[in-house]
């Protein structure tokens, strides 16, 4: 019996930090992306040089780096930058906000899901860039009908995903909720939110994806400042060093809005691996 009380303590290994397990794991996958990335640019430029790209159609990345760096100094890209930033802040904010506030009303209501299920169902499919020319007849060409539009991008992914994240809460939290006489303000902060916050937290990602599309989309058809206009604007002049730039940055924004959630998964929710 000693021998297999030996063994068995001996086979049970001291089990690692998971934050520990994942920093490495992280940190392992930052510098494998990022080599590919150089590797890729790297090749770009090489190619460029023994002419079997076209220069007038693929710019070298030096140029576009040096394009980056114009913009920057002329107060082009901080400009346009800043005024995308606010756009996508802003609808991001007030369409999630209200998102998340009819999801929870729909899930903890079946009659309010039946009336509102068919609506979502029929609005939700619609092209947001297609409803702008008649947002526009009503709050006029200024930034309202943007930011109108822009907040209706990131309101449908945050409904559905917060009515599926309160749906698959189990009824058992309700019903001690219930007998322990908590209020609403209550049961929404402690129970409803944490239950669902791994669905939520998806449903942010992808509106916030649908935000930096739309608002994109708008400043290209829409508007003299932001991205989206910064890159019509180099169609126009044919500037494609300009053009390669404005979506490096595009590109880098993506980046840095998908690193932006999953830090808030991890400190929002540790328990999910």
């Amino acid at each position: 019996m000693a021998h297999l009380a030996a063994s068995r303590e001996g086979s049970q290994a001291p089990a690692l930090d998971p934050r520990l397990s994942s920093g490495r794991s992280g940190s392992t996958t930052w510098w494998g992306n990022a080599s590919v990335i150089l590797g890729a640019l790297v090749c770009w430029e090489v190619a460029i040089m023994l002419g079997l790209l076209p220069r007038l159609y693929f710019p070298p990345p030096t140029a576009i780096a040096r394009k980056l760096v114009e913009l920057v100094a002329d107060g082009t890209l901080p400009r346009n930058l800043g005024m995308s930033l606010y756009r996508m802040g802003v609808g991001l904010v007030i369409g999630t906000g209200l998102g998340f506030l009819g999801g929870v009303a729909m899930g903890r209501s079946v009659t309010l899901r039946r009336i509102a299920d068919p609506i979502v169902g029929a609005v939700y499919p619609i092209p947001k860039i297609a409803i702008l020319p008649l947002v526009m007849i009503f709050l006029g060409i200024g930034e309202s009908s943007k930011l109108f539009v822009i907040s209706i991008a990131a309101f449908f992914p945050m409904l559905i995903t917060t009515l599926a994240g309160v749906l698959q809460i189990p009824s058992i939290y309700f019903e001690v909720a219930a007998n322990y006489g908590t209020g609403r303000r209550r049961l929404l902060t402690r129970v409803i939110l944490p239950a669902s916050m791994p669905t939520v937290l998806g449903g942010l990602r992808i509106a916030l994806n649908s935000v930096m599309h739309v608002t994109i989309a708008i400043e290209v058809v829409a508007a003299v400042t932001g991205l989206g206009a910064l890159v019509w604007f180099s169609w126009e002049t044919f500037d494609v060093e300009e053009l390669y730039a404005t979506l490096v940055v595009i590109a880098v924004l993506g980046i840095g809005a998908t690193h932006l959630v999953n830090r808030l998964s991890r400190e929002l929710v540790p328990w999910r691996p």
